[in-house]
């Protein structure tokens, strides 16, 4: 039987979102983020799966948030963004930004069947009963690395799976733990109050190192590694139309990946 619009199956959309932050203010958005944001969004319908501090970028910071299908993405942002939580804490909030737009409707992949606060498969059940309390001190929450590749149009659906059959390995083999993959949702955006970056086709990549050694111990294996050297980064290379953007990311206090 054909399937029809209306019985495809529904898909997860994953906001990235990276702010241009006033200069000093991260950490006056984060205090405002982790007390008033989280339990709110998700009270709304939304899964908030990490925040992070960009460590190149004192005036960045960057969140992913989670929706279970397209439908569902409107009805939430509609109920959080029209509710008495935004209302009161918007003018605090903007207040600390440059720029709230680049942001990127996502797609997520890897094995479905695994739950994965990142995966595509449906999330694990009571995610958020482990989210850290404000006064929670967990030590080091460690060190992510995301990776964004850009891609020529219509080339990511080829580009995934070689990431899984050739890239995966070798990272894995160098020390990385991979935390999640994406592809760009090129569906429209149903929530057109909150603009998102369109027509890029792109791959990204999460990587999670318990700190700043392992990280660095990663790198030196990386760099070492004759498969990565003599056939991952040409055809990296060939296959991207600008230099890979990478970025170094600590998790806040209350971020659910940590």
């Amino acid at each position: 039987m054909t399937s029809t619009p209306s019985q495809a199956p529904a898909r997860p959309v994953v906001e990235l979102r990276r702010y241009r932050l006033q200069r000093d203010a991260r950490e006056m958005l984060i205090d405002l983020f982790d007390r008033e944001f989280l339990e709110t969004q998700e009270a709304a319908g939304m899964s908030v799966l990490a925040q992070f501090r960009d460590l190149d970028d004192p005036d960045a910071f960057v969140w992913l948030r989670r929706f279970e299908d397209l439908p569902q993405r409107a009805e939430a942002l509609r109920s959080f963004y029209t509710g008495p939580v935004w209302a009161q804490h918007a003018g605090a909030a903007n207040g600390t930004m440059v720029n709230s737009d680049n942001v990127l409707m996502l797609t997520p992949l890897g094995d479905a069947a695994a739950p994965s606060l990142l995966g595509p498969g449906p999330l694990p059940r009571r995610f958020g009963a482990h989210r850290p309390s404000p006064a929670a001190d967990l030590g080091d929450a460690g060190v992510f690395e995301m990776t964004t590749c850009y891609l020529a149009p219509r080339t990511d659906m080829a580009f995934a799976a070689w990431f899984e059959d050739t890239i995966c390995p070798v990272l894995q083999a160098a020390g990385a733990r991979i935390e999640g993959r994406w592809m760009v949702d090129h569906r429209e955006n149903n929530f057109q109050r909150l603009p998102v970056r369109e027509g890029e086709t792109l791959f990204i990549w999460l990587l999670r190192f318990d700190g700043d050694e392992q990280q660095q111990a990663f790198h030196r294996k990386l760099a070492a590694s004759a498969v990565w050297r003599e056939q991952v980064q040409p055809e990296i290379c060939r296959r991207t139309w600008r230099e890979n953007e990478v970025v170094r990311l600590a998790p806040t206090r209350r971020s659910l990946l940590r």
